[in-house]
């Protein structure tokens, strides 16, 4: 088939005008990490009829493919077109051509998610405390909780000794209850930083009265202090709302540009054709299972705001979030909100017919064509920790040089 090619700066200008955009790269991840454009997403060629349905919904909705030389564009643009996409394109020269424009390519895995939580870092100089003080701290039994906001599974494989497991869009819904005394030092933790400083971040946008800290670097920073890890760890804080913070959830959104949608005006967005609109319900698996919206895919929120890209890959596109508390929902939101996306919160849907069952699952890549993070599993390679720091340590400057991103911070 023949198949259209878009120039590098056609697609540059489409990101900077905030027009949607699905730019893919066919290659496995693996390949992708080793460098892509900032809004690229990975749809690896042998998936795209796996995953296709649900990260591109808009059967119309512009799609620009590209490979690094290897041949995938061409079978891909057959597969999507049988599929019913009417608007694939080509990125003209593929990678080499976006590279030989001068523009930056990224490194790693959901690239764009943590370099704006760089950026938060940066802007809102969000307080941390090395693994050796945190470590101090708890040798000293300081009134200390640690909140740890990977998903479970991660939590399970290895956590710092004591600490929690509060999932990312939880905490800020859970945190009333881990640490109900005011004077209780909060420490976030995840694998590295994004997650803890996005975390960390969302209980000071929220009010809450607590001291408030990330673990530097997460458990990548306690391996490199050679601090000892706890496995198989089964710890999990229960629901409760420290003073204000439904309210204070509420106006975090508000002042980040998000808008509440009846039942009835969200289903105008709905028949809005021409623009892609994803919607996500926030909250637990086992809540989503219970009985959730119709429609609505199962992304817990702090999952949701580190895996953006894999979630939406249409850059431009709208998100619709729900959560019967509101609070998951409001503080993901404001966060997806500030990363450029146009975002609304469901307001109610809980009151009528629920679907029951357990989220849809994506069969995983075979494990020989995914990227291996340098925080997953347990065994421990320092080199590898160190240099995957220092790759995010630069993220800000290089968000500079490419200036897409169209990120703000509240």
């Amino acid at each position: 088939m023949t198949i259209s090619t878009v120039t590098p700066f056609e697609i540059r200008c489409m990101l900077l005008l905030r027009e949607e955009i699905a730019l893919l790269d066919l290659r496995r991840e693996a390949a992708f990490a080793t460098g892509h454009p900032l809004f690229a997403a990975n749809m690896a060629a042998g998936r795209i009829e796996l995953e296709a349905a649900a990260r591109l919904p808009r059967k119309n909705v512009p799609i620009v493919l590209y490979d690094a030389g290897e041949g995938f564009v061409g079978p891909a643009a057959e597969t999507f077109a049988a599929l019913g996409y009417t608007d694939v394109r080509e990125l003209g020269g593929g990678l080499a051509a976006w590279k030989d424009a001068g523009f930056e390519l990224f490194e790693d895995v959901n690239s764009y998610a943590k370099a704006f939580g760089e950026l938060v870092e940066s802007r809102r100089h969000t307080p941390s405390l090395p693994a050796q003080d945190v470590a101090a701290l708890i040798a000293s039994k300081a009134n200390l909780a640690i909140l740890d906001v990977r998903r479970p599974d991660e939590y399970a494989t290895m956590n710092i000794p004591g600490s929690v497991s509060v999932p990312g869009a939880e905490l800020v819904l859970r945190a009333g209850r881990v640490a109900p005394d005011r004077e209780t030092t909060i420490v976030v933790n995840c694998a590295g930083r994004t997650r803890s400083i996005i975390g960390t971040q969302s209980l000071i946008n929220a009010g809450i009265a607590n001291k408030v800290v990330a673990l530097r670097n997460g458990t990548i920073g306690w391996t490199l202090a050679a601090q000892e890890l706890e496995h198989g760890a089964d710890r999990h804080g229960g629901i409760g709302l420290f003073e204000g913070a439904k309210a204070n959830a509420r106006d975090v959104a508000y002042r980040s540009g998000v808008r509440h949608l009846s039942v009835e005006e969200a289903s105008v967005l709905l028949a809005q054709s021409h623009r892609t609109l994803y919607r996500f319900d926030v909250r637990a698996s086992e809540e989503y299972a219970a009985g959730h919206i119709k429609g609505f895919r199962h992304y817990p929120g702090g999952q949701l705001v580190q895996e953006i890209d894999m979630a939406a890959p249409v850059r431009g596109s709208r998100l619709l979030l729900t959560d019967n508390m509101g609070v998951r929902a409001d503080m993901t939101a404001s966060w997806l909100a500030q990363m450029g996306f146009e975002t609304y919160v469901l307001e109610g849907g809980y009151d009528r017919k629920l679907e029951v069952g357990p989220p849809e699952v994506v069969v995983r890549p075979d494990t020989a064509h995914r990227y291996r993070r340098p925080y997953e599993g347990t065994d421990v390679d320092t080199k590898a920790m160190q240099a995957y720091l220092d790759w995010e340590f630069g993220l800000v400057e290089q968000l500079r040089r490419d200036a897409t991103h169209g990120f703000f911070v509240i």
